[in-house]
């Protein structure tokens, strides 16, 4: 086998061999074997021996665990940092006297920024550490084992359904978030207002704020609003179903890949999010300079 890729290396141009130890070397690292659990995942979705109906019931079943079982919890964070992020806001830009970026600050903290990632974390910490301990029970009890012995690939029958159901549930979660945020949020301040008798010196309409944050988006945020819910949803599942696959039969080994799957997806997240504000810096800059 060595020899036979020896060969096929010869027939390389120097840019092809450079690429080629480039991939081997990517898939020798951990972020590397992910990236192809990643595409394994999706491609057996499409595979011959695929079962629609016992898909989409997984894929259903996943939704449901990741997003409907979270929301509670999750609808408590959002409307709490939602009413702190309206008070600061509107304090900070009533002191200054800039409240015409009211809503530039709404879009960039609640929206652009700390919604997705603390939606991502929460997910990552409840359901990515579940499907990471679901998933490495199976394979101390050589449950995944035996799934290939009868002809199921364990990738379709549990990467693939985490993959895709935790994708979506991540994508309607933020979006939920960013909502509970925004309109919860401001009812608790207007609740606050009641039975303070203003004691925060807020002069605070919904029709204010709902069109301060409007007239803020661009379509870049309608983009990412897509794009960043898909791409966390893909590191916590593929992440949490790699580290639960790749642990020795040890039944001390699963609380440690579980553990490892939650620390791991939250640096890929805060990662992830740096490289897609990339898009965003310019703007910010922009902003900052009108501010100044």
């Amino acid at each position: 086998m060595e020899r036979a890729e020896d060969k096929n290396n010869d027939n390389l141009t120097l840019l092809g061999k450079f690429f080629h130890k480039l991939g081997m070397s990517i898939m020798c690292i951990t972020i590397g074997q992910q990236i192809v659990l990643l595409f394994r995942a999706l491609s057996s979705f499409f595979s011959e021996s695929r079962s629609f109906k016992t898909d989409s019931k997984n894929i259903i079943l996943q939704t449901f665990f990741t997003g409907v079982e979270i929301f509670p919890v999750l609808f408590v964070v959002a409307t709490l940092f939602g009413a702190i992020v309206i008070v600061e806001v509107m304090t900070m830009t009533g002191k200054m006297g800039f409240s015409d970026v009211v809503g530039n600050l709404m879009v960039v903290v609640v929206i652009r920024e700390l919604g997705p990632i603390l939606t991502a974390f929460l997910i990552a910490g409840r359901s990515g550490s579940s499907l990471s301990t679901y998933v490495g029970g199976m394979v101390i009890n050589s449950e995944v084992d035996a799934l290939a012995t009868m002809g199921v690939d364990p990738i379709r029958y549990l990467v693939m359904p985490g993959l895709i159901g935790g994708t979506i549930a991540t994508f309607i979660m933020t979006i939920i978030f960013s909502a509970s945020a925004i309109g919860a949020g401001f009812l608790v301040i207007k609740g606050l207002i009641a039975i303070t008798g203003n004691a925060l010196n807020l002069q605070l309409t919904w029709d204010y704020l709902s069109t301060e944050i409007l007239s803020a988006m661009t379509m870049m945020d309608f983009v990412f609003i897509v794009i960043k819910p898909l791409v966390f949803g893909c590191i916590i599942t593929t992440n949490a179903c790699y580290q639960a696959m790749n642990i020795a039969h040890d039944i001390r080994q699963v609380p440690k890949a579980t553990g490892k799957s939650v620390i791991k997806s939250f640096f890929y997240i805060v990662c992830a999010d740096v490289v897609l504000s990339i898009f965003y810096f310019l703007d910010y800059f922009n902003e900052i300079s009108k501010i100044i």
